[in-house]
């Protein structure tokens, strides 16, 4: 039986785009870990992080599994909490 590990590497060789698709998976996990860990923090609720930012509470869930609507409104809550959002293009093909 293979390990998680053995698959992923092997996935990472043979399609370029996994490796893409796992980035921005993983990507999207910091922002949803740093929103999450300011609110344990500050011993906030999602609804009242979500006031504070002036966003619904189903908006900071959704933030949270990684469910992105905008860059712009991501960038907004990030800020709010004492980050800034970075948007880097690469090419996929180098």
């Amino acid at each position: 039986m293979k390990k998680v590990s053995d698959h992923i590497a092997e996935k990472l060789k043979k399609d370029p785009t996994f490796r893409i698709r796992r980035e921005l998976i993983q990507q999207k996990a910091n922002v949803a870990r740093k929103i999450i860990g300011y609110r344990i923090k500050h011993n906030l609720s999602q609804s009242q992080l979500a006031s504070e930012i002036g966003v619904s509470q189903q908006y900071i869930s959704k933030i949270e599994e990684g469910h992105f609507s905008t860059l712009e409104m991501v960038e907004i809550v990030l800020s709010r909490i004492g980050y800034r959002l970075k948007l880097k293009v690469e090419p996929i093909f180098a």
